[in-house]
């Protein structure tokens, strides 16, 4: 293995620097960026594939600020696809125009066209990140997006760490990422990554040629406390994540302090970051960290059948580790830690039931007097295949149909105004009201967690037959809302990652099984229950949640798995304003992205393609 960070030696010593001098309290700045998104040739599994990246990096760049700076990001693209990017977990208070979902709050950047994300950074401590929105573009567009403390590193309610080291896991895909999402979107699930990595590297564990691959090492000295930024970008699994000898203290998820608690594994789905403190306290040597995605047994149509480990390793300084077939000074072989079995699936389970919220100044009261109770089932269906879809036909030789994920057995589906849904919710240029609402409750009650009920089977049969909508519900200003979701055995994959845009929410109880509201909401932490902006449903369970509705705009609900997503289980809450204009959504800035660049002949279908199928069509 190479000895490499995300930033290098020159960089790491940069943080040092700005953590010994951050103790005195700044005076808020602009932080800007520069993205410039294209596609390049790298080199992993002795392969060039052809890659789109921010600024040529993979991870793309860090961006690092303080709370109650302002964010300016400008994206120059010169890729062959429409771009947006979504500040993942940023809650953008009244400022719903930055959020970066295509077609819900903007419309995408297209091909050789500049925009630029501005946005305020307030009331937010940790690591978050930033990612593309669409065409699984996010699994080579995305990096940390790390808030620190206003008053410096000395106001962590945790002990001051040495340094701090992002850890990214992602995927190495080989495959056309545009493509993938076709595939997925017309029911097919046979792609799969070539790889897991670790911030960018693919790890050992794979050769070719009879050559092992390089993968991260992360320096440390004996005795230095280190505070690991981990968050997962994957498209399709959760990970475990271990490191050989060596115990986390997780003081942070989704950038919320928690409660310490010491653990020697992390369980992390797409979307989710976990803050943990790592003590350099093992003998010299080389200690390997690994990545393993989690999977459950699945029936055929829900995804790869493939599961790729990853790792890279912590070594000590000096100890000079460079992989399985070399030893340190010492005579010391590099130490593996022993991993559960991917289908572990109580691993997760525990991992998130553990975390509670830290007493914390910023902290908010979780919400005891509801106005809105939502029971959302996550499942698939099938609808009638539309043109220009490849779809499968029926057993009986009837009508084709497509495979699409739903939430109370709806699919959703983008509207077919050429405007984003936020412009026409603000300038009322569609009836909204309109759109199908999202209901309360599934229409049919079964048995959410038959196993009997995987696909295809009698019983599955009478429960796939769905719709597809722009599927909304309309919450007024200070809503308090309590979302209970519930998976079911249509969809025996990992723990589904909901991640709602604009707000946290306060994971008041998870289970296994059907949710039962006699007996469950007993169970319910309403003390310091985390706050999550992406929640782990837990397999064949189900989690509840409570927010409060005062972030006015349209907010994006999804599945993070990008094959969910794509299928369809997604809706938006359309937030109405408050009765002031410090709680209204102001109108949008001046260099708005618009559709069509004057041309409103074109389906918005467009803006999901590339401009040359756009042409070519």
């Amino acid at each position: 293995m190479k000895s490499r960070s995300l930033h290098g030696a020159a960089a790491a010593s940069l943080v040092v620097l700005y953590l010994s001098v951050m103790a005195v309290p700044a005076a808020a700045a602009v932080v800007e960026h520069t993205f410039t998104v294209s596609q390049m040739n790298m080199t992993r599994l002795c392969k060039e594939t052809l890659v789109t990246v921010v600024n040529g990096q993979l991870p793309g760049p860090m961006i690092e600020v303080m709370e109650g700076d302002s964010v300016a990001v400008h994206i120059v693209n010169k890729s062959p696809y429409n771009i947006t990017i979504h500040w993942h977990g940023v809650k953008q208070k009244l400022n719903c125009w930055a959020d970066g979902v295509p077609m819900i709050t903007q419309c995408p950047i297209l091909p050789n066209q500049n925009s630029t994300y501005r946005f305020n950074i307030s009331g937010q401590e940790g690591t978050l990140w930033w990612h593309a929105h669409n065409l699984c573009l996010r699994a080579s567009l995305h990096g940390a997006f790390i808030i620190r403390p206003r008053n410096g590193a000395s106001s962590y309610p945790i002990p001051k760490p040495h340094t701090e080291i992002p850890i990214i896991i992602g995927e190495w895909w080989e495959k056309e990422l545009a493509q993938v999402d076709t595939n997925m979107r017309n029911g097919f699930f046979a792609d799969e990554p070539s790889a897991s990595t670790i911030n960018g590297e693919v790890g050992d564990l794979y050769n070719c040629s009879g050559a092992l691959q390089d993968g991260y090492v992360l320096d440390v000295e004996p005795g230095k406390t280190y505070l690991l930024r981990v968050l997962n970008a994957a498209l399709f699994h959760e990970y475990y994540f271990r490191i050989a000898e060596h115990k986390f203290t997780v003081v942070a998820a989704d950038a919320n302090y928690a409660n310490p608690y010491t653990t020697d594994i992390l369980a992390i789905s797409p979307g989710q970051t976990v803050d943990a403190l790592v003590i350099a306290d093992a003998p010299q040597g080389g200690y390997y960290m690994v990545a393993l995605p989690t999977k459950w047994p699945l029936a055929k149509i829900q995804g790869p059948a493939t599961t790729y480990v990853t790792r890279g390793m912590l070594q000590y300084r000096d100890s000079h580790i460079h992989g399985t077939e070399e030893i340190d000074p010492s005579g010391n072989v590099p130490v593996v830690p022993e991993m559960p079995d991917m289908h572990d699936k109580m691993v997760s389970f525990y991992f998130h039931g553990n975390l509670t919220a830290l007493e914390h100044p910023r902290r908010r009261t979780v919400p005891t007097d509801l106005d809105e109770h939502l029971f959302l089932v996550l499942g698939v269906g099938k609808t009638s295949c539309r043109q220009a879809q490849s779809c499968t036909r029926r057993k009986d030789g009837s009508d084709q149909n497509i495979l699409v994920a739903t939430m109370n057995n709806i699919s959703f589906e983008l509207h077919s105004q050429m405007t984003s849904l936020l412009e026409a919710h603000y300038y009322h240029t569609i009836d909204m009201d309109a759109l199908q609402e999202l209901p309360d409750r599934p229409p049919r009650e079964f048995n959410y967690t038959d196993r009997t009920l995987v696909p295809e089977g009698p019983k599955e049969e009478l429960l796939e037959q769905t719709s597809k909508a722009t599927v909304a519900r309309r919450l007024r200003d200070g809503a308090a809302v309590e979302v209970v979701f519930q998976s079911t055995a249509l969809l025996q994959k990992n723990a589904h990652p909901m991640h709602l845009h604009g707000y946290d929410m306060f994971v008041v109880a998870q289970g296994l099984g059907n949710y039962d509201p006699e007996k469950d909401v007993v169970r319910y932490n309403l003390v310091n229950p985390p706050l999550k902006n992406t929640v782990a449903v837990p397999n064949l369970g189900w989690a509840a949640v409570r927010f409060v509705a005062d972030n006015p705009g349209v907010w994006f609900l999804h599945c993070h798995f990008q094959s969910h997503l794509s299928m369809g289980m997604a809706a938006v809450f359309l937030v109405e304003d408050g009765p002031t204009a410090a709680t209204s959504l102001p109108p949008p800035p001046a260099d708005f992205p618009r559709c069509g660049l004057g041309d409103n002949s074109m389906p918005h279908e467009y803006y999901f393609q590339t401009r040359k199928d756009s042409s070519d069509a």
